[in-house]
């Protein structure tokens, strides 16, 4: 029904403006037309009168915010402790040793036999590894004497420092393996980080 008006009023538009200025007919209080907003009332209230602002007490405000500024200029910025770099005194104490059970024959043996066979097994890839290493050096004099007798630009490009053979890394072994079967206990843990705000 709301549309058939509004096709009506567009069809027959009054003169001096193409949109009604009311809508007469509706079909419900719930549906509102696009086309109403001409015929609702106009706002009733008035501006808000400003307020007025001193100019000593701005320009005494402005003045109390530079003086801050310049103070927290003048200020060193505060440096936030790192306290994971810092040893408490409390850990440092020479009292707190940690008391091990003592071992039986058997297993103080059977370390002992251990770390023997350990160091024996060292003791041979120690050598093994210094022959290796001697004899890839002597084969290495030897190809860059024959190179040099080729060519001497090749044998300056070849005895230059490689620079990507760094860092080197290593993991040894441990001093115990671990133990088969151990599932370790999950620990609690208590943040106590401080906040710093500057």
């Amino acid at each position: 029904m709301e549309t058939a008006c509004v096709q009506q009023r567009l069809q027959d538009p009054e003169p001096g403006s193409w949109l009604p200025q009311t809508v007469p007919c509706r079909g419900s209080h719930w549906q509102t037309s696009l086309l109403a907003c001409r015929a609702s009332l106009p706002a009733r209230a008035q501006p808000k009168k400003k307020k007025k602002v001193d100019v000593r007490k701005e320009q005494a405000q402005k003045d109390r915010m530079k003086k801050k500024i310049r103070k927290l200029e003048k200020a060193a910025p505060e440096m936030i402790p790192i306290e994971d770099f810092i040893t408490p005194l409390k850990y440092s104490d020479n009292n707190r040793v940690r008391s091990l059970p003592p071992l039986s024959f058997e297993e103080s043996e059977r370390r002992v036999l251990l770390m023997k066979k350990w160091c024996l097994f060292k003791q041979k890839q120690n050598e093994a590894e210094k022959k290796a290493i001697q004899s890839l050096v002597e084969a290495q004099q030897e190809a860059l004497k024959e190179l040099r007798l080729e060519s001497e630009e090749l044998y300056q490009a070849a005895i230059r420092r490689d620079e990507g053979l760094f860092p080197f890394e290593r993991d040894g072994p441990n001093y115990t393996p671990p133990l088969p079967g151990y599932d370790p206990p999950e620990g609690k843990c208590v943040d106590i980080t401080k906040v710093y705000t500057q």
